[in-house]
């Protein structure tokens, strides 16, 4: 057994609503371990927690590459901090193809906010999973909320039409995009654009602020013609510099008058209460295939079936289908 097994969950639950920061690293690798000895603890942490957790705005941060969203998320962690929150960072890394750890160490890129006491910075590898985030990003968003953590920023890989999964366990999705315009509004993916609550034209400083003005603007008329995502609320479309500090304020205000909108309108609560729901139908769906794929008996049938499909003598669909009805006649589901 390893030493996270050991682990008293009523005891780290304990030390973590104290405020023990190393118990909320703890708490958080628990959740995240895939090994079977630490699920029954990590099932009981988090229901030790989930009633202290969900106080938070849950805020997901998406762009493309080199947009500045470690800085911008720096900037307006700080900023926020000074306001009296607690900030929690989710950083979801790109995977190492060898070792499976996190590539950008998005921590050693945000050191000033790391460095304050109201700050948590916790980097994840994203793994196999598409989207932008990790299968464990909820329970770590609960993990944090339950620390006391009261904004919880997501930022993800980068930016894709599958990117919008964070858009889809998060109150709040902000899309970090470059001065330019133009050209570059066909290639941002409409559904991303659709699922944006706040858009920011980032680096507006130096050379580039009358670009990122123009790029704000032009952007701003494309989001017109989209679907809104609440509609109680319609997106603003902002410029600002993370490197200088510039249009931080404005963009924390934004966030502000966003909640309160959806709060009052009731899009809010049910979006939470559909995000719950998802996320139950998307861990019953792993915790089967998790089951599955760690049935000794099935392995033989699992080895064949998938020979098969790989060979092109079986349809996926239908081997699939086999797979399941074999693995339910034979009871094993239900232990």
């Amino acid at each position: 057994m390893n030493a996270r097994s050991q682990t008293n969950p009523e005891d780290l639950a304990a030390a973590l609503r104290a405020g023990d920061r190393r118990a909320l690293a703890r708490a958080i690798t628990l959740v995240e371990s895939a090994r079977r000895e630490d699920q029954a603890p990590a099932n009981r942490l988090l229901a030790l927690l989930a009633p202290h957790a969900g106080r938070s705005i849950r805020i997901g941060v998406s762009g493309v590459p080199g947009v500045g969203k470690s800085t911008f998320i720096e900037a307006l962690g700080n900023h926020v901090i000074d306001q009296g929150h607690k900030v929690a960072v989710l950083a979801v890394d790109p995977s190492s193809a060898i070792s499976g750890g996190s590539i950008l160490g998005d921590k050693t890129r945000m050191e000033k906010l790391g460095r304050r006491l109201e700050a948590f910075i916790r980097p994840s590898p994203a793994g196999r999973t598409l989207g932008g985030v990790t299968r464990h990003t909820r329970e770590a968003m609960l993990v944090s909320e339950a620390a006391g953590f009261d904004v919880i920023l997501v930022e993800t890989v980068g930016v894709g039409q599958s990117e919008t999964a964070v858009a889809e366990m998060t109150d709040m999705f902000l899309l970090l995009l470059l001065p330019g315009g133009g050209d570059e509004l066909q290639g941002i993916k409409r559904g991303i654009m659709e699922r944006a609550d706040l858009v920011l034209v980032n680096k507006c400083d130096g050379d580039l602020q009358a670009a990122a003005q123009r790029a704000a603007a032009d952007y701003r008329n494309a989001l017109r013609l989209l679907q809104r995502r609440a509609a109680s609320w319609q997106v603003p479309v902002q410029a600002c510099s993370a490197r200088d500090g510039a249009g931080i304020a404005e963009a924390w205000q934004a966030i502000g008058r966003f909640r309160a909108t959806v709060t009052a309108s009731g899009d809010f609560a049910a979006n939470r209460a559909a995000q719950a729901r998802a996320w139950l139908w998307s861990e019953m769906a792993e915790t089967l295939i998790d089951a599955l794929r760690a049935d000794r008996a099935m392995q033989g049938k699992l080895d064949a079936i998938e020979a098969a499909v790989a060979a092109g003598s079986a349809a996926p669909r239908v081997a699939a289908a086999e797979l399941v009805d074999i693995f339910l006649r034979s009871g094993k589901a239900q232990s």
